[in-house]
């Protein structure tokens, strides 16, 4: 498919990772601060996103990169496909609506390019049935942050992280649940209403304050998650130059 491009650049000699589905830089952000220069790659415009962004199809440019050998500016790539055809939440809201058969699995054609790219990779999803290896699950509570947001990310490639230990929760995530609200210390950061957190709490419970963007706030992964991450890989690549 055709899509309009359009491409911001960002200064740096760092290691490159691309950032694919990358919304509005929640995992860029991560892996930045770990010591990456990050390219961001999306089907629609991303003002907010803080790095080098270039408006595109994810797959077809991730295969236009393969085709040409640009690929091989990049050190590693990141992937968060949309989650809607496996999320637990979507599939049991859309099967009661019959919606069930909307969404479009492009998980198994985005793995083989990847794999072409002979590259470390990363595919993030959240906990639920889409197709992906759990190799990795993060939680929010890992890193003292005021939301959950249960994550597995798939390592391709040839490498690991380590798994770090999974702390008990401290309480509830604050809103209703079946017609009973709680209260909690952590916030509910996606949809709206019923409790669920405002712009301002989801982006201080994330550590995101680049974009005030619900739907992007929402959609959003905390840095924290990718800089663990980040600064894995950077240490392995350390590791092999040494």
């Amino acid at each position: 498919m055709t899509q309009p491009t359009t491409i911001r650049r960002a200064r740096g000699h760092r290691p490159k990772i691309l950032d694919l589905f990358s919304c509005a830089g929640g995992a860029a952000m991560g892996y930045n601060r770990a010591g990456f220069d990050v390219t961001g790659v999306d089907i629609i415009d991303r003002p907010s996103y803080p790095f080098s962004f270039v408006r595109a199809d994810a797959l077809d440019h991730l295969a236009a990169l393969i085709t040409s050998g640009e690929i091989t500016r990049f050190a590693a790539v990141h992937a968060s496909p949309p989650c809607q055809a496996g999320c637990t939440l979507t599939v049991g809201t859309n099967q009661s609506r019959g919606w069930g058969r909307t969404h479009v699995q492009l998980i198994p054609e985005l793995r083989v390019l990847l794999d072409t790219t002979d590259l470390p990779y990363v595919i993030e999803q959240p906990n639920g049935k889409a197709p992906v290896r759990a190799d990795l699950r993060l939680c929010g509570e890992m890193f003292g942050l005021g939301v959950l947001r249960h994550r597995v990310f798939e390592l391709g490639g040839g490498w690991t992280v380590p798994q770090p230990a999974h702390p008990k929760h401290r309480g509830y995530v604050r809103g209703y649940r079946h017609g009973v609200y709680r209260d909690g210390p952590y916030v509910a950061a996606y949809g709206a209403g019923g409790g669920k957190a405002s712009v301002p709490e989801m982006q201080a419970a994330m550590d995101i304050t680049w974009t005030d963007v619900r739907e992007e706030l929402t959609e959003a992964i905390p840095p924290a998650f990718t800089e663990l991450i980040g600064s894995a890989r950077i240490a392995s690549m350390q590791a092999v130059a040494a």
